[in-house]
């Protein structure tokens, strides 16, 4: 049952089903009161959410920018519609175009269930964003790394800033939260409140389980929660269509962690079936792919098994069998990654009510080749390399200028002395070029050529590596194709990760099983900028392999 109100409509308070609970009008927001502390004003003119009260404080604005769809939708069709089955519940929902924004409200929940069905491109908005009054939450200064000091400038494109050779960006949340399958919520607490917006499944969001984003900010005008279905910033992945959510807003009383039950891996949305919310498809239209589980898994690994195609995306863990369950019907590459780096590719289709299977996956690791040296891990990561050697690593939380690295410029590698820490995990064009890696080789390998492996997990502006072994140069490759923005700069290493081959002749070594071979690294591009925003890659591994 529900009562249907459209924002032409003069609008009398309904009877409360409860003390508290209902929605009132007050002439250009509609007012919802959950019962549950919380008391939320909707603008009927665009959907913003102009006023969040919890507990009797607001936790909604900053200098006129309200909680809303990007910065703000332009002004379209408000309507209000309460239910009484399967609960007690409000919706409201905004369309403007072909965009439809919906919110959602149930009795005695302190939450507020947020989606948004970007139909198509027409519309150019690609998060949710919670702006939170100034003074209310504290920083560390060391620990909130996406939160700007005041006073601390800015030393790159006006949203990096930097202090006494320390570093903070609205990009750097990976102290904290991560990659987007290493989190459930980003928030903020003290000792009256915990405010958290829980992110929603990114199903039709972009950049699959390993991607980093902007997911929180912080700073002297107030901070702010995201929840970001497509970023721009070392994006490669396509831009899906469709709905988007739930991401959920939910308070806690005395800083208390978040309710796990709202978490999107976990959580039982059935209750949403009914509400006829714009884009919604519930599980009984959806279907599942299980396994018996990996073969060829590597100790002190994580394995993820995803699914992606151009409509959608999902991914699990996996350590034995495995199942991705809630899948929208179509077909989709399966992947399986070892830590970040692809490992098995096939192609599964997903049926309404069905469950695909598949046997024991081997997984093809390149770790397994036999080699003449190998320099780090096979891993689509460059962990272990240099500044890359902590858990999280520093450069997912801080400017690569940051003084707390070591100096991207260190040393020459020699090959059964030096170790992985002492290779730099990163190479910029204008700060570290031309690495220089020493190597002997015996006799026996001298009569022959070789083949050098360099995995790169990202190019930034058009970086690609390139090769020099003594007197002898490798032929330059092209582009194999990379984000075209900031990467490196703004806490990911996650591009697309590419192997480049250079096949080594014989006639390039200097003929001697006591002489070191001199290997010479270097990055390549066609662009051009300065410092570390110059054309860089990050390395996943490298080796030399007989031919």
């Amino acid at each position: 049952m529900r009562l249907l109100v459209n924002i032409t409509t003069f609008l009398l308070a309904p009877a409360a089903v409860f003390a508290a609970w209902g929605y009132t009008d007050d002439g250009k927001n509609y007012v919802i009161d959950t019962n549950a502390n919380l008391v939320v004003k909707v603008s009927k003119t665009n959907g913003d959410m102009t006023s969040i009260n919890y507990g009797g404080v607001e936790y909604n604005g900053q200098n006129g920018k309200n909680s809303q769809v990007e910065s703000g939708l332009a002004p379209g069709t408000v309507t209000i519609e309460q239910y009484t089955t399967p609960a007690n519940i409000i919706k409201v929902t905004m369309k403007v175009g072909t965009l439809v924004h919906t919110l959602v409200f149930r009795y005695g929940n302190p939450n507020v269930y947020i989606f948004m069905n970007k139909k198509d491109s027409s519309i150019t908005v690609s998060r949710y964003i919670l702006r939170i009054p100034a003074n209310i939450f504290t920083n560390n200064v060391n620990e909130d790394t996406d939160w700007i000091p005041e006073g601390a400038p800015a030393i790159e494109s006006g949203d990096i800033n930097g202090i006494n050779g320390q570093t903070w960006s609205k990009h750097y949340s990976g102290k904290k939260y991560g990659r987007t399958m290493d989190y459930d919520w980003v928030g903020y607490t003290n000792n009256n409140v915990g405010m958290y917006l829980i992110r929603s499944n990114h199903e039709k969001a972009s950049g699959g389980p390993f991607f980093r984003s902007l997911i929180r900010r912080g700073g002297p005008g107030g901070p702010d929660l995201y929840d970001i279905y497509q970023y721009n910033m070392g994006h490669t992945d396509t831009m899906r269509l469709g709905l988007q959510g739930p991401s959920v807003l939910h308070f806690t009383d005395k800083g208390a962690a978040p309710n796990s039950n709202l978490f999107a891996r976990k959580a039982d949305w059935g209750w949403f079936d009914a509400l006829e919310i714009d884009g919604w498809v519930p599980a009984s239209k959806r279907g599942a792919v299980a396994g018996v589980g990996l073969a060829n898994m590597k100790a002190g690994f994580q394995y993820v098994v995803a699914l992606k195609s151009n409509q959608a995306q999902y991914w699990t863990t996996a350590t034995g069998a495995w199942r991705i369950a809630g899948v929208l019907p179509g077909s989709y590459t399966l992947t399986v990654y070892k830590s970040e780096l692809e490992v098995h590719t096939s192609t599964v289709d997903i049926t309404a009510g069905g469950t695909a299977t598949r046997n024991t996956i081997t997984c093809a690791d390149p770790a397994d080749a036999a080699v003449i040296w190998r320099i780090g891990e096979w891993d689509g990561t460059p962990k272990g390399f240099l500044n890359f050697g902590d858990t999280p690593m520093k450069p997912t939380y801080m400017h690569p200028s940051d003084s707390r690295l070591a100096n991207w410029n260190i040393g020459n590698y020699i090959i059964g002395t030096s170790t992985p820490s002492g290779f730099p995990g990163y190479i910029w064009k204008e700060v570290n070029n031309d690495h220089l890696v020493y190597f002997r080789l015996t006799d026996a390998q001298l009569a022959k050529g070789a083949k050098i492996r360099i995995g790169v997990t990202e190019g930034q502006a058009g970086g690609r590596p390139t090769v020099a072994v003594n007197a002898w140069s490798a032929p330059l490759q092209s582009d194999k194709g990379q984000g075209d923005t900031r990467s490196l700069t703004v806490g990911t290493y996650r591009g697309n990760n590419y192997v480049y081959e250079f096949s080594v002749p014989a006639s390039a070594w200097v003929n001697s099983a006591r002489e070191y071979q001199i290997l010479k690294i270097s990055v390549i591009s066609g662009k051009t900028a300065a410092g570390y925003l110059s054309p860089a890659i990050s390395v996943d591994a490298l080796e030399m392999v007989a031919v």
